[in-house]
């Protein structure tokens, strides 16, 4: 039976295997007391309804039943959606699964009228760096510059109506330190939530 791409949820049964695998990565990478609560916290930092249509989706790669892959994206804007939650079963991992779930992520974005995917990963994740260069990820930041004076790489692409367009957004700078760095994306993180939840905000009161 072929690998399936099914739609569903972060609260869903079927998406316990991601969860599960992104805490131990991001637990076994970085720390567990890298940040408040965890990997655990960050991965629930936004509702299930922000990676819902139209706002989001949330897409799994299955095979015999099994949740083996998968990813998620949320809208910035009514252009910009963020890739999130890219995962793919540690045993299973050079075989083309994260970039399908990628390429389909973008598709669903770009069905959903959205034109731009930007997207981060760690700085020790130096595999997931060099996916999104290949997939024509634009870095937002200086390549030649070490990794941990950002500790949080930015990429964008443009997709759908602008696909193949070149992208213009500022490349950032890097911190000056390590602790710069992780106080900058705290504020980035921050800023980027409380615009989300104002988009779920509005969604609620047009659906009511």
């Amino acid at each position: 039976m072929p690998d399936l791409i099914v739609r569903s949820s972060p609260l869903s049964p079927e998406a316990e295997a991601l969860v599960e695998g992104l805490v131990a990565e991001y637990d076994g990478r970085y720390g567990v007391n890298s940040r408040p609560g965890g990997a655990r916290s960050e991965l629930m930092r936004y509702p299930a309804e922000a990676f819902a249509p139209p706002l989001g989706d949330f897409l799994l790669v299955q095979r015999g039943g099994e949740t083996i892959a998968g990813g998620a994206f949320m809208s910035h804007d009514d252009e910009t959606v963020e890739l999130k939650r890219i995962w793919t079963r540690e045993t299973l991992r050079r075989q083309g699964l994260a970039r399908r779930i990628v390429l389909a992520l973008e598709e669903s974005a770009a069905e959903l009228g959205y034109t731009r995917a930007y997207l981060t990963t760690g700085f020790r994740q130096p595999e997931a760096t060099g996916l999104y260069l290949s997939l024509g990820y634009r870095p937002l930041f200086d390549t030649s510059v070490d990794p941990v004076l950002y500790r949080s790489l930015p990429f964008e692409k443009h997709i759908g109506a602008k696909a193949g367009v070149a992208g213009s957004a500022p490349v950032y700078a890097p911190a000056a330190s390590p602790d710069e760095a992780t106080a900058r994306v705290g504020a980035i993180k921050a800023q980027q939530e409380a615009g989300i939840a104002a988009r779920l905000a509005a969604r609620r009161a047009t659906a009511a």
